[in-house]
């Protein structure tokens, strides 16, 4: 089956598992994520064909622009998921992840937007928008 992933939300109700490999992960510093998140976005990606859901009666999206959605947890609110409109893959909150993840910061997106109470302390690159 090759490299397999699992993670949850905070109360566990809601889980899931992927299958195949992780992109690196992406730190997002946009106003959006920073208001969803507290601080900012740290996201893997996996196509929708390997990504297995357990507990989605628990998962609520909000529609967060004309073109994403954000998934959480209704019982705890853990951020869990984005998801771009007919895209076919789901970004999964990288501190949702069991650990071991063997991941690693790519790079940083949206770093004219990032808050100014800290500083992006690692040598990924860095783009001013997206990337």
């Amino acid at each position: 089956m090759g490299e397999e992933h699992t993670g949850r939300c905070l109360c566990g109700a809601v889980r899931f598992r992927t299958t195949g490999p992780l992109r690196d992960v992406i730190a997002c510093h946009c106003g959006q994520c920073r208001r969803q998140s507290g601080h900012h976005y740290a996201a893997t990606n996996v196509r929708d064909d390997a990504f297995f859901l357990e507990g989605g009666e628990n998962l609520t999206w909000y529609r967060a622009s004309d073109t994403a959605s954000r998934g959480f947890c209704r019982t705890c609110g853990s951020a869990l998921f984005w998801k771009g409109d007919g895209l076919d893959y789901t970004s999964i909150m990288a501190g949702s992840l069991d650990k071991p993840t063997g991941l690693a910061i790519g790079y940083h997106i949206f770093c004219d937007d990032k808050g100014d109470y800290y500083e992006i302390a690692d040598d990924a690159p860095r783009y001013p928008q997206g990337r």
